[in-house]
């Protein structure tokens, strides 16, 4: 049978998935318009008729694949609006992006995004997570279930007191998926299977009636489907891993107390640290991957998965009533990625400090690694040096390069322990198996020489009790410790000094004497595009800097060429327009740099994404 009721005013059409068409039972006769729920080949437009349906206002994806999805341009003709989630929206509106640039030889990324539609859709909105979306007079709710791909989605419907879950291919049947190859995302690991069970032990607290699944049939017993779905898939888990790996007690009791009202989230991919209040409200130190089962190969949005899956557990164990401040140590994605969720869902202010806060409002202004695709802006700017205050505990914020130049260090008296959060400042491997910390640095994020010097000194002057890093085990501090961090920043300069010609120029480690900023953009043809071109003299002496934009045939610059006088490693920004002729992703321009006889070339390039004007 091609469409078959499901309950008042709810009903499955058979396609190439099951596609549901949901309306306002209460609506009058002949003004009833209805959401569908996945959208499968367009077969659901054909028994409008038949249901008394006038129209589709709204398609409501769970996942990107093909088979959901395939009839989309139908529904986009028909004039329905559609929403995708967040994770996979690129996945619908840009899914060129994926189909150009897909690694394809010795490719070891196994997620089925080539299962993806074959040509983009018009999107006009991604749905909230953990949050109501309204259309047609249908209320649905919005839940991550991540496990068949990173970014699935179930909408959750109340309807005459029972509770129905729209899952997507979360479940087939009871206890079975309907497929296992969806869930391989990378080589040998097992982050699907595990994001499975986690979804479904989620999915099961919401006392649901029936499960209605994307493949397969009605399950009229949620509790036992979803129940039989976690325990199979558990054993999937452990059947491929050394040793077993108990996800529902991860679910259940994701905390560590370091000291009383200090958590440590022992299964975010980061380290996200919890202080609790006499208020019972919570502040989070660092909030990227939450309740992580790994990261997969690919670096775009639809391989990341920020959720909220450990704070059911915050406020049932901990009787957390209010998460209401989020601070970051520093912008990298593993570390702030569920920032906006929280922000979003649980109305926690984002406070950042002011060397941090540029960056994560502006992503693209520098070219600078593991960054969150989205601009994230503070709700308050700290500054940095200065004490502030959260409920009964005094903070401060200190500037704290080396792991990156952006980046903090918090000092706060908890529990009578000083405690200072260090981020990813040192790898922290605690001296297991003879091993020792090492100084964790990486030249695109800016590092200097002297940075670790100056962060020893600063642990130095506040003397903590106890070091929590970014992805290591706290560590209880001594005099010994504070030693051995200050001799390894020695090491580390003297190191780079004997290997860089420093003598003759400091141009640093990083190997950049001039940047193009910002990084990347997006411009429209034939309108103008400033820049700022930032140089510094690497050289002993004062020199003249001479800087040559280079730029695709036809494109026009404000200047051929722009020069300034420097003193010996002074630096200084001179103000480029460009205008663009072409259209065209990531075209290229770049600078060719000079600096007295030092012929560096096209040192620095600056991507532009370029369009034709709105008609």
């Amino acid at each position: 049978m091609t469409v078959t009721e499901v309950a008042r005013g709810v009903w499955r059409i058979a396609d190439t998935c099951h596609v549901y068409l949901v309306v306002d039972p209460d609506a009058p006769e002949g003004e009833r318009d209805a959401v569908a729920i996945d959208f499968g080949s367009g077969l659901a437009l054909s028994e409008l008729a038949g249901l008394g349906i006038r129209r589709i206002t709204d398609v409501f994806m769970t996942h990107h694949h093909r088979d959901q999805g395939q009839g989309l341009p139908l529904a986009a003709e028909h004039g329905a609006r559609i929403h995708v989630p967040p994770v996979e929206r690129e996945l619908f509106d840009r899914v060129e992006e994926m189909w150009e640039g897909r690694q394809l030889d010795n490719d070891y990324n196994l997620r089925q995004d080539r299962f993806s539609l074959l040509e983009s859709v018009s999107v006009h909105a991604t749905v909230p997570e953990y949050r109501y979306t309204e259309a047609a007079g249908v209320r649905l709710l919005v839940l991550p279930t991540p496990g068949h791909t990173i970014g699935s989605v179930t909408y959750v419907l109340d309807r005459d007191g029972e509770r129905i879950a729209f899952a997507g291919d979360l479940v087939y049947a009871p206890g079975k998926v309907w497929s296992l190859a969806a869930t391989q995302w990378s080589y040998t690991q097992s982050e699907g299977p595990a994001m499975t069970v986690l979804s479904a032990l989620l999915l099961h607290r919401y006392r649901l009636s029936k499960v209605a699944p994307s493949h397969g049939e009605i399950m009229r017993d949620p509790d036992h489907a979803l129940e039989l779905l976690a325990q199979t898939m558990q054993e999937y888990v452990d059947s491929r891993r050394s040793y077993p790996w108990d996800l529902r007690a991860r679910l259940e009791d994701p905390f560590v107390a370091i000291t009383p009202h200090l958590l440590l989230n022992r299964t975010a991919m980061s380290c996200s640290y919890v202080v609790l209040s006499e208020t019972r409200e919570a502040l989070i130190v660092d909030y990227g991957y939450d309740m992580t089962t790994g990261l997969v190969l690919g670096q775009e949005r639809a391989s990341r998965r920020p959720w909220l899956a450990s704070l059911p557990a915050l406020r049932e164990l901990y009787g957390v009533t209010r998460i209401s401040v989020a601070l970051p140590t520093h912008y990298h994605d593993d570390h702030i990625a569920g920032m906006p969720l929280l922000r979003d869902v649980e109305h926690a202010e984002l406070w950042i400090p002011e060397n941090v806060a540029p960056t994560m409002a502006d992503p693209w202004y520098e070219d600078l690694p593991c960054q969150w695709y989205d601009p994230i802006t503070a709700d308050r700017v700290l500054p940095l040096g200065e004490p502030f205050t959260w409920n009964e505990y005094t903070f401060t914020a200190h500037a704290q390069p080396g792991h990156t130049l952006y980046a903090v260090a918090y000092e706060l008296d908890i529990d009578g322990v000083k405690v200072v959060f260090t981020g990813d400042q040192q790898e922290g491997l605690g001296g297991r198996d003879g091993r020792r910390d090492i100084m964790n640095y990486q030249y695109r994020n800016l590092f200097r020489l002297g940075d670790y010097a100056q962060s020893a000194a600063l642990y130095r002057r506040i003397a903590p009790g106890l070091m929590a890093s970014g992805h290591w085990d706290p560590r209880w501090v001594d005099d010994e410790y504070l030693d051995y961090l200050a001799q390894s920043a020695r090491e580390v300069d003297d190191l780079h000094e004997r290997l860089l010609p420093l003598d003759d120029l400091t141009i640093g480690p990083d190997g950049q004497t001039a940047r193009l900023l910002p990084y990347r953009r997006r411009a429209v043809t034939g309108e103008s595009a400033d820049y700022t071109v930032r140089v510094r003299n690497p050289l002993p002496e004062r020199a003249r800097a001479r800087v040559r934009p280079v730029l695709p045939l036809g494109w026009r610059s404000s200047e051929s060429e722009l020069e300034v006088d420097l003193g010996p490693g002074e630096e200084s920004s001179v103000q480029l327009t460009v205008t663009p002729a072409s259209t065209g992703r990531r075209q290229r321009i770049a600078i060719d740099v000079v600096i007295g006889d030092l012929r560096l070339g096209q040192h620095a390039e600056a991507l532009i994404d370029v369009t034709e004007p709105a008609s």
